[in-house]
């Protein structure tokens, strides 16, 4: 059981989760996901999977449903396995009930090093997967992209623009964004100050190591969220924070 203990403590069932975890109804939504055990790692042997919970799998399943588009960097989308997305008949008859397609597609940005022509996310997704990538890209790895089944858009010259990535997604009405990360997307889109929602689950797990933070790039102001919600299974804790654009 899930229960909310802030703002007003109250156990949720599955209707009572949609509706936190919905998108609102805005042209532009994004929502970063991650997973952290509780001092701070974000993977174990180089995957998220070793930290999940329970709760953790709820509320990342709702982030995959409820959005129009799924947004990861190339290098996490390659160590995850990403293979797009697979509705089952929950997850089928949740998107029909909120008005949304059918299959939401991977959006996956590179800046063409780590995202091989025949990835998985490209070869083995439903539906054709976006490619962002930018300028300096070889011609020839953004055409063998395309020729096996991608939409490739160039947002940028040497590196990918985080705006450009959201204003093209905006544009193709997949507005409601859940980002899961890698570190370096999460850091780009936070310098470009296009995160609007930051939901992070707090594992019941020491790691220690050297695994990274949820988000690194450049130096940016710290900017202040705003607490959403907070909720727990008894040993999970769910954070839901706001940003102010």
């Amino acid at each position: 059981m899930i229960r909310q203990i802030w703002p007003a403590a109250r156990d949720l069932g599955e209707d009572d989760l949609e509706q936190l975890y919905r998108y609102p109804a805005d042209p532009r939504w994004l929502a970063v996901n991650f997973v952290s055990s509780t001092d701070g790692a974000i993977t174990v042997e180089g995957r998220s999977g070793g930290l999940s919970t329970p709760a953790d799998r709820i509320v990342y399943r709702l982030g995959n449903d409820l959005a129009d588009v799924v947004l990861v960097g190339a290098g996490t989308a390659m160590a995850e396995g990403f293979e797009g997305m697979r509705p089952d008949a929950a997850t089928a008859g949740r998107r029909r009930r909120f008005g949304l397609a059918p299959i939401a597609p991977v959006a996956v940005v590179t800046t063409g090093r780590s995202l091989p022509p025949d990835a998985p996310v490209i070869t083995k997704a439903a539906v054709p997967t976006i490619v962002f990538t930018c300028a300096s890209a070889p011609a020839a790895v953004r055409g063998a992209w395309a020729s096996n089944g991608a939409r490739v858009f160039v947002v940028g010259e040497a590196e990918v623009s985080a705006e450009g990535v959201v204003s093209t997604l905006v544009a193709e009405g997949l507005g409601r964004i859940d980002c899961e990360g890698g570190p370096r997307l999460f850091g780009s889109l936070i310098e470009a100050g296009v995160v609007d929602e930051f939901r992070l689950t707090v594992a019941p797990f020491l790691v220690a190591g050297t695994s990274s933070r949820a988000a690194v790039g450049g130096v940016v102001d710290p900017a202040a969220l705003e607490l959403a919600s907070v909720l727990t299974d008894g040993d999970s804790v769910l954070l839901r924070y706001l940003a102010s654009r």
